[in-house]
């Protein structure tokens, strides 16, 4: 029964927060401190605290923490499970619709009006992962790891995850 109410305690807060994480941590506390009582307001405070000084979305940090505390780790997969469900629900269900109308003139002019804004996205991203990266390490550096994650990538098809774990390696390794 502890393993349903974790599940209730993060998806009722997950429907209805709208906003993402920051609006639903009144929600969470609702359900965590005043309706099942698992915490006080101060240890709710506390883990509020720790979970902002972690990268990531706050409200699945709680859940996995709270659901850990009251169910061991099933609890925390529970927990995960029911933050992330109703917009995993709303994906599938959209992702749906949109194959049922793929073939729409609508949904196609969309597609190709979107395209270009999402190339300049990450082009203004990429344009200033260079310049940060190049105020950092260095010209050289930065075209010497680019240039060799090119290659990797391009030419003997390496994955991208081994590329920026390699990446990481290096610049622990040379560059710190």
């Amino acid at each position: 029964m502890i393993y349903f109410h974790i599940f209730l305690a993060f998806f009722i807060p997950g429907i209805l927060g709208y906003g993402g994480g920051p609006a639903s941590i009144p929600l969470i506390e609702n359900e965590v401190v005043d309706r099942y009582e698992w915490m006080t307001v101060n240890e709710f405070s506390e883990v509020l605290a720790m979970g902002n000084a972690l990268p990531g979305p706050i409200a699945t940090k709680m859940a996995g923490y709270i659901g850990y505390a009251e169910g061991g780790i099933l609890g925390a997969i529970v927990g995960v499970f029911a933050t992330v469900a109703p917009s995993l629900i709303l994906m599938i269900s959209l992702l749906g619709l949109l194959m049922k109308y793929k073939d729409s003139p609508r949904v196609k002019r969309l597609t190709i009006v979107v395209r270009p804004v999402i190339a300049v996205l990450l082009g203004v991203m990429t344009y200033d992962f260079f310049f940060s990266s190049y105020e950092g390490v260095g010209l050289s550096q930065t075209i010497l790891i680019g240039g060799i994650s090119f290659l990797l990538m391009e030419k003997f098809k390496v994955h991208p995850a081994y590329v920026i774990a390699g990446s990481l390696v290096y610049g622990a390794l040379v560059l710190s």
